[in-house]
């Protein structure tokens, strides 16, 4: 038997994730999945009998990658011509994080 997706279900799921939701956020949620299940039946409901999977969306092969060719090198001198701070060959950069 399948579990009842109401408020309480997403309430205690989001409690087991540690975050708490309101209770129009937990019906929120439950009016969006009750969306997603409709339309996830939609899908159940469409006959694939004798279609034939796809390894990819289109029928054409993806051979318009390009071969990786190295082109316009630059030393590492002239990489690092314009950096304000480094050290030892590296950027040094303000620390963004506590």
């Amino acid at each position: 038997m399948e579990e009842k997706k109401d408020r309480e279900y997403f309430k205690t799921l989001a409690h087991h994730l540690m975050f708490d939701l309101s209770d129009e956020e937990a019906d929120s949620i439950v009016h969006e999945f009750g969306t997603l299940e409709s339309q996830m039946a939609l899908l159940d409901a469409v006959n694939t009998e004798g279609v034939e999977e796809m390894i990819y969306p289109f029928e054409a092969a993806t051979t318009f990658l390009r071969e990786d060719v190295v082109s316009n090198v630059i030393t590492q001198d002239e990489a690092m011509s314009n950096v304000k701070k480094k050290l030892e060959g590296h950027f040094v950069l303000p620390k963004v994080v506590k």
